[in-house]
């Protein structure tokens, strides 16, 4: 299906570019999400009178993503789990776990935009994830793991 992007898309494209991608992603995650439209003769159309302001507005989320960045560079979380005296935990520390602990010190992160590349964190220490507000601001966090043992 040929899509028209109305932002830009991670290893997809930029905004307004016309690409090709397949039907079920187009469906069920680019329209729904307002990322994308079909790109017909009259979207494009639309499209291109819309073009200035659809810029602005990736412009504005954009400068709110840096500015969210800058205020998170460099921050430490602290979270308290439930741990063996090994330092394993009894479970593990989740993107939610982090989202949440994040959004208790007054910074707005959803678990979407916290990455975990080696998975959940499973031990008792000092580990860095990356936070990504937006596809062109990743920021590090430093996220400490206390042991709770009862």
């Amino acid at each position: 299906m040929q899509v028209i992007l109305l932002e830009k898309v991670v290893n997809l494209g930029n905004l307004g570019d016309v690409v090709k991608v397949k039907d079920g992603y187009a469906r069920n995650f680019l329209i729904p999400t307002r990322a994308a439209r079909r790109a017909t003769e009259s979207a494009i159309k639309e499209f291109e009178v819309k073009r200035a302001e659809l810029e602005k507005a990736a412009a504005d989320k954009l400068a709110a993503a840096n500015a969210l960045g800058e205020k998170m560079s460099g921050r430490t979380v602290h979270i308290t789990q439930k741990a063996g005296v090994d330092g394993r935990l009894f479970g593990s520390v989740t993107n939610a776990d982090i989202a949440d602990a994040l959004t208790r010190i007054d910074f707005k992160v959803l678990k979407s935009q916290v990455r975990m590349p080696s998975g959940p964190l499973k031990t008792v220490g000092e580990h860095t994830v990356s936070v990504a507000p937006h596809t062109d601001v990743v920021v590090e966090v430093k996220v400490v793991i206390l042991g709770e043992t009862d």
